[in-house]
């Protein structure tokens, strides 16, 4: 090689900047916070209006119907349904204008519900 070549240069060579590569998309799509729609209860509904209803908005069969019926009579609420918050609010707004229960002559209208963040 002849003197004063690159190689033998004394002096240090500028070091490249990396480059940064930027990062791929995860795999796995963000999964968005979840709620609960929560059934309150009052004493101007029967646990048949609280099965149909419960049949009507969610599908759910009469077995578990009674059983939301009868946690949310002894507890005073029953968690129906956990998904997202905006799926919670329609839900929670056809629990309150699903109508009232016919076979209760004082009953003044649907049944309350309210959505909370649930725990992860």
């Amino acid at each position: 090689m002849p003197q004063g070549s690159e190689s033998d240069s004394a002096t240090p060579t500028a070091a490249k900047p990396k480059r940064t590569r930027k990062s791929k998309p995860s795999a796995k799509p963000r999964r968005l916070p979840p709620f609960n729609v929560v059934l309150l209860d009052d004493d101007e509904h029967t646990y048949e209006y609280v099965i149909e209803m419960l049949r009507a908005l969610f599908g759910y069969p009469a077995e578990k119907g009674h059983a939301l019926a009868y946690e949310v009579d002894h507890t005073g609420r029953a968690i129906v349904l956990t998904t997202t918050k905006e799926h919670a609010e329609l839900k929670r707004d056809q629990i309150h204008a699903y109508g009232r229960d016919k076979r209760i002559s004082s009953c003044r209208g649907s049944m309350s519900a309210t959505i909370e963040p649930a725990p992860l």
